[in-house]
């Protein structure tokens, strides 16, 4: 029989911590070296948000940045916002509505899209899959809220589109802010939490005219 008074973890201290993805006490240690490794931290436990508050990434090597021939100035970025805004928010209502989904996944579903939209600017039609199934399904998600939403926009604005090198330019932006946001542990969802706290409500509440352009 377990001791009550022992972490069910490591069986050799006190638990102190109530944590809400295995709904027992666990002690400090195990809570920290468990935290997004083999625990599937909950967004909303306090623990978690505190250590978000402290937590130091670890260095980025900017060699590991794919797709940097495509440059992102501050100046398109600018004139881009709105669309930057709409595929965030389509990033988010991907990843938070497919089940086991971690930043990874996030990562490699970014990356399959870039790769479709850098083959559409060739003239060739050509979806890239992710491998990863649960990636696989956010990039479906995210293509299809996408798809129904140009498609709204072209019934109140007749004529107007998001060209797809607008699209290729915004994802490869998405995707430097997850490399810069993901902590490296296994389970980690800094990046998508960081999404809830970077973009405006979702796209349901904003006016396609704002995000479409003049073809």
């Amino acid at each position: 029989m377990a001791d009550k008074n022992l972490c069910p973890l490591c069986v050799s201290r006190p638990p102190r911590r109530s944590c809400p993805a295995l709904h027992q006490e666990i002690c400090a240690v195990c809570c920290g070296t468990g935290r997004e490794q083999t625990i599937d931290c909950p967004l909303d436990c306090e623990f978690l948000r505190d250590a978000r508050m402290h937590e130091k990434l670890p260095p980025l090597d900017p060699k590991s940045i794919p797709n940097t021939d495509i440059e992102i100035s501050d100046n398109y970025l600018h004139e881009h916002r709105p669309i930057a805004v709409l595929l965030g928010q389509l990033l988010l209502i991907a990843s938070v509505e497919t089940a086991g989904v971690v930043d990874n996944d996030v990562r490699d579903a970014i990356e399959a899209l870039i790769k479709t939209y850098r083959t559409a600017q060739s003239g060739l039609i050509y979806e890239t899959r992710p491998d990863n199934a649960i990636a696989a399904r956010v990039a479906d998600r995210f293509r299809a809220d996408l798809q129904k939403f140009m498609e709204d926009a072209a019934k109140r604005v007749p004529g107007h589109t998001i060209r797809d090198k607008e699209i290729l330019g915004m994802l490869v932006f998405w995707q430097r802010m997850e490399y810069q946001r993901n902590n490296g542990r296994r389970k980690s969802r800094a990046f998508i939490e960081s999404l809830y706290a970077l973009l405006p409500p979702p796209p349901a509440q904003d006016k396609p005219e704002s995000v479409i352009a003049t073809p």
